[in-house]
C-alpha cells in the first residue's frame, strides 16, 4: 500500500462510516499509541505504511464497498451458502465491520 492509497482509504472509510476520519481516528482504528499514532498515520500517508500496518489497513478497508472482502474472510462463496443469499450476507458482513470501527472510535 502506498501513501496515496492510504489517503484514499481514509476518505473511503470516512464515507462508509459517515463521518470525517482524522489521522488520530485512523491511528485508533489501527491500534497505534494515542500519543504518536496520528503522526505515524501522517507519515504513512507520505511514505506508505509498514507491512504490518498494511495488513491491518486491508482488514479495515473491508468496511467500505470500494474494497474487496479478503479471501480468508470470504465465507460467502462456499457451497453451503445459497447463491441468492450471498449478497445479503456480504452486506451484513460489511455492516458488522463498520459497526466495529464505530465502536473502536467511541
Amino acid at each position: 500500500m502506498t501513501g496515496a492509497e492510504l489517503k484514499q482509504l481514509r476518505n473511503d472509510l470516512s464515507d462508509a462510516l459517515e463521518r470525517k476520519l482524522s489521522a488520530a481516528d485512523m491511528a485508533k482504528l489501527c491500534g497505534l499509541p494515542e500519543t504518536s499514532g496520528a503522526d505515524t498515520i501522517r507519515r504513512w500517508e507520505v511514505s506508505g505504511p509498514t507491512p504490518e500496518g498494511t495488513r491491518i489497513l486491508r482488514v479495515l478497508a473491508m468496511a467500505s464497498e470500494r474494497y474487496p472482502i479478503l479471501e480468508k474472510f470470504d465465507i460467502f462463496d462456499r457451497h453451503d451458502v445459497r447463491e441468492e443469499d450471498r449478497p445479503a450476507k456480504r452486506a451484513a458482513f460489511r455492516a458488522q465491520m463498520r459497526d466495529e470501527a464505530r465502536r473502536r472510535l467511541g
